[in-house]
This record gives structure tokens, C-alpha cells and sequence, in this order.
């Protein structure tokens, strides 16, 4: 049989074309399911992949299967860095810029403010909160279901008893607006729901969930099984810190495991990060008083921690991970703030933020996903009343105008450690940096701590938790 070898090109090539061009497009990835998970006063350098003793093997291999963060910056404290995720936007814009919302704090996040949960919710996913809210706790309108999320489990405050569940002896323990009372430790039950969570999920329908532990944050304190694992630290409060996050880390690779056997897997993004640097000062570690003890948390060669404006108080550990679409070993070098998750998810998702006020966020996904560099190139890491701190490039301010007055100013790339001020030898950079700071603080909302204090009393920071006076008599739409 003699073959007429044009013919044959030509005869396939026709019937090539006549193929339906769905045939030859690469399908469109679905929506993906979100995971965002966040520890609670994590140390930049307490984690295995950074070279830690703490045994994060589950972390570890979310890091070498997607992308480590560089310089992932959060705030410097709880409920700030919880907000500018939420918003996309710096804090100081609607009076969440200075310290947290205490215990007998009656403010929360602004209820005008249009949320990550409410975005995707709006845009067809479900939405959970499984652990630590820290954004408004004394009425019932800055509560999780009332900001967007279907489905919220777990404490409205910032500190609690591991096994208690409680703070000033109320307990901080909720299931979709009402008080629940089990036993457990919290890690673990946070752990618990989170996979049921899953479980029960549709995969036809994209997943929201904002797993927030509150581990490692203080009381320092473990199951004994875990403290056994560490029983070569002889510090106490280093070795129960250090088996808090190993509880963690294996509450995350069951979590991790539930998404595989329901077939989620391979569609679903992993974000993890620590809601602001280690805390290296009692002053920071919260309601606990640890002026005698060790203050466990390590954020490498970053200076200070929590609580400060220096960088180990916003620089801190950050993984994200997304099986085929993140390459494993990524490592983003350039800076990216929490801000940018907001556009970067909500991208990706296929959402709106037309209702969102003007973001200070940047869709980063291709420095993420692509190896691209940031597009940021500043970085607001608090505008307050008495001090602030800003970076543009690699040059950073830190000023503080309360008395003794003082103004730094820092070369990151030569010099991330903060230890040499070149404020005295650049007084143009230091106007430029200050000028900079002026005009963010003009847009600035008056911190609301410091309204509560002016207009109440010392209540506000040091009394009892102001809890509605009951719980679930309000709508629980969202």
C-alpha cells in the first residue's frame, strides 16, 4: 500500500482544526477552596524550616512543597494584624492601630468595613471561622456571623485558658453565637472542628476557612504528652511553648489530611502565617505575668518583638502552599504585607472588593505563584499617635515622638538587624520618610483604645469582660 505522505499531513491537519477548540484551551482552574491558617505570637525563627528545635513536621512540608516568605509582614500585635487581613487595609484607617481590644474593651472593627468573608461569601463560597476572632466581642454586631462568615466556632477574645476556655472567669467559648461549654484543650478541639468542618463540606461549592489557633500565645500550657516530647528544654515556659506548637502542627497535618481524603487537596491554597512577631518583653505576652520567667519566643536575628515596630515585632513566618500551582522550594524574597491577601484572595476567587473601601492592599499572586518580584515597595507598619514606622524600599523610619523622643532610620538590605542608625548621616531620607508619615497620619482614625479610656473609665482596660448580656438574643444573619 503506497502512502501520499501531503495528502495524509494535509487530511490530519484539516481534521486537527475541525477538533472543538475546548479540546486544545487548558481548562480554567476551579475556584480555589481557602485554608488560611494563622498562629497566635509565633517566634519568626520557631518553626523547623527555619532551623528551630520545635519539631513542625507538617509546616515543614507545607514549606518545601510551596512557598516560604522572606518577608511576610503582619502589625505588631493581635488585633491590628487580624483586621488588616480582614480589611486589606492598615489599621489606622478606622482606629484598630494601637494595641489590642483588652478584655473590658465595648469597640470592635468598624461594622462598615466590608470583609474578606463577606467578599467570598458574596461570590459563592462558604465561610468558617474555627478559632480566635480578637476584632469585637462586647455586642453581638462585631461578631463572625455577623461579618460575613456561615459558620464560626471557638473564642471571641484574645487570651484564654487552654482548658477552661475562659478569661476573668467568663467563659470564651462560642459555636455560631452561643456560649458552648465541653471539655478540652484548645488546640486540639480547634483541630477537631476544623476537620469536621471539612468533612462535611460540599466540594462543589469553594471553602473560606480562617483557621486561627490561639497557640502559642500565653498561658504557656500543653497536654503532657507533649511537654514529655520536650523534656530536654529545662526552661518551663520554653519547653511548654515549644510543645504548644508541636500540639499545633499536628492539629494542621490533620486538618491537611482531611482535605486529601475528601478530594480537596489538589484544588485548595494553604496559607499560613503568625499574626505578629514573637513576643521578646513580658510587657507583650498578654494577661499572664511573666516579668520572672523566660520569655520563650525566638525571632532569630530580627530585632525586639511583639509590640515593637522593629522588625521582630512585624516580620514574620509565612508558608503558602497549593499543590501544581505553586512551585515546591518557592522562596519570595520581596516584601509583602497581610494587606495583600485580601486582593490576592479575592482574585483568585473570582470575588468583588467593589464594595470594599479603598484598599491598601496588592494582588501579589505573581511574586507568589510565578517567581515574579513584589510590586510593593512600601510598607506602613503603624501610624499611631505617638510613634510610627514606615519602609520605602529598603529604607526604613522608625520614629517615636513621645518623650525621650527618637528617630531611626535603617538600611534593610545591608542591615536587617536593625543595628546601625544612619538617621544622623541621611537627614534628606529622614524628611522624605517623616513627610510620608504626615500624610498617612492626616487620613488616620484616632486610636480607639485611647477614645474608650477618654471617655469611660479604667474599666475599659482593666475590667471584667464586657460579653453582651446575653448572647444569642440578636439575628444571627450575617
Amino acid at each position: 500500500m503506497r502512502f501520499d505522505l501531503p495528502r495524509l499531513c494535509a487530511a490530519l491537519a484539516a481534521a486537527l482544526i475541525a477538533l472543538p477548540a475546548a479540546l486544545w484551551a487548558q481548562p480554567a482552574p476551579a475556584r480555589p477552596n481557602i485554608v488560611y491558617i494563622m498562629s497566635d505570637d509565633q517566634g519568626f525563627a520557631d518553626v523547623g524550616f527555619r532551623g528551630s528545635d520545635i519539631r513542625t513536621p507538617t509546616l515543614d512540608r507545607l514549606a518545601a512543597q510551596g512557598a516560604v516568605f522572606e518577608q511576610f509582614y503582619a502589625q505588631a500585635m493581635c488585633t491590628p494584624s487580624r483586621a488588616a487581613l480582614m480589611t486589606g487595609r492598615y489599621p489606622h484607617r478606622y482606629g484598630l492601630q494601637t494595641v489590642v481590644i483588652p478584655s473590658a474593651g465595648t469597640y470592635g472593627l468598624a461594622t462598615d468595613e466590608w470583609l474578606l468573608p463577606q467578599a467570598l461569601k458574596e461570590a459563592g463560597y462558604q465561610t468558617a471561622i474555627v478559632g480566635k476572632w480578637h476584632l469585637g466581642h462586647a455586642d453581638a454586631k462585631y461578631w463572625p456571623r455577623q461579618r460575613g462568615f456561615d459558620y464560626q466556632y471557638g473564642p471571641l477574645l484574645g487570651e484564654i485558658d487552654y482548658y477552661t476556655h475562659a478569661a476573668h472567669g467568663k467563659v470564651d467559648w462560642f459555636r455560631d453565637n452561643k456560649r458552648v461549654h465541653e471539655a478540652g484543650y484548645v488546640t486540639e478541639l480547634i483541630g477537631n472542628d476544623a476537620v469536621r468542618r471539612i468533612e462535611r463540606q460540599d466540594p462543589s461549592i469553594p471553602l473560606f476557612l480562617y483557621l486561627t489557633f490561639t497557640a502559642p500565645h500565653a498561658p504557656y500550657q500543653a497536654p503532657a504528652p507533649y511537654l514529655d516530647r520536650y523534656a530536654s528544654i529545662k526552661d518551663p515556659s520554653r519547653r511548654a511553648y515549644a510543645a504548644m506548637i508541636t500540639a499545633m502542627d499536628d492539629q494542621i497535618g490533620r486538618v491537611v489530611a482531611a482535605l486529601d481524603r475528601k478530594g480537596l487537596r489538589e484544588n485548595t491554597l494553604i496559607v499560613f502565617q503568625s499574626d505578629n512577631g514573637g513576643p521578646r518583653s513580658a510587657k507583650f505576652t498578654g494577661e499572664v505575668d511573666m516579668s520572672k520567667s523566660t520569655i520563650p519566643a525566638s525571632n532569630g536575628r530580627y530585632r525586639d518583638g511583639k509590640g515593637t515596630l522593629y522588625e521582630g515585632g512585624n516580620r514574620v513566618v509565612a508558608l503558602a502552599n497549593w499543590p501544581g500551582r505553586i512551585k515546591p522550594g518557592t522562596v519570595v524574597e520581596g516584601p509583602i504585607h497581610m494587606v495583600d491577601m485580601y486582593p490576592t484572595l479575592t482574585a483568585l476567587a473570582g470575588a468583588s472588593s467593589a464594595k470594599a473601601k479603598p484598599l491598601d492592599g496588592i494582588d501579589v499572586w505573581p511574586a507568589i505563584a510565578g517567581g515574579k518580584p513584589s510590586p510593593r515597595t512600601e510598607v506602613v507598619y503603624d501610624i499611631e499617635p505617638f510613634r510610627a514606622a514606615l519602609r520605602q524600599g529598603d529604607w526604613k523610619l522608625v520614629w517615636q515622638v513621645t518623650l525621650p523622643s527618637k528617630v531611626e532610620l535603617f538600611n534593610l538590605a545591608q542591615d536587617p538587624e536593625e543595628k546601625n542608625d544612619l538617621a544622623t548621616a541621611n537627614p534628606d531620607k529622614v524628611a522624605a520618610l517623616q513627610k510620608r508619615i504626615a500624610e498617612e497620619a492626616q487620613q488616620a482614625v484616632p486610636p480607639l483604645l485611647l477614645q474608650a479610656v477618654m471617655g469611660a473609665s479604667k474599666r475599659v482596660l482593666f475590667g471584667s469582660v464586657a460579653f453582651p448580656e446575653d448572647e444569642t438574643a440578636f439575628d444571627l444573619q450575617p
